[in-house]
């Protein structure tokens, strides 16, 4: 039976490995066998971690527009109602825009909305 020589394809897989956990700590940076539990988990917590990025956004975004309308006497679940009843479809992310760079354009909404008390 032939031989068959496999250092070129260890080494590579090796290297491979070893590039994906630069930047680790202790023996995670330097043995494969700890580099390769190193980056399962990594992965895991990158993966939750784009799922509570867009979590914090959306809670960010809603902070900034209520500070924003209780300025103006206004709570912040009453406005999101009446925009739904009158189908004014912006999100929270453009409406956080309006409030923080825009804050006139966000006063002509609540007067369409004849919010103001």
């Amino acid at each position: 039976m032939v031989r068959v020589k496999r250092g070129k394809i260890k080494t590579k897989k090796r290297k491979k490995i070893l590039k994906l956990a630069k930047g680790y700590k202790w023996s995670r940076k330097s043995k494969e066998k700890f580099a390769k539990e190193a980056i399962l988990h990594a992965g895991v917590k990158a993966y939750r971690g784009r799922k509570e990025k867009k979590r914090n956004f959306r809670k960010l975004w809603q902070v900034q527009l209520n500070a924003f309308l209780r300025s103006r006497g206004l709570k912040y679940s009453t406005f999101i109602h009446q925009l739904k009843e009158n189908n004014i479809i912006l999100n929270r992310k453009i409406l956080a825009e309006l409030a923080n760079n825009y804050p006139q354009i966000l006063d002509n909404i609540i007067e369409e909305l004849n919010l103001k008390s």
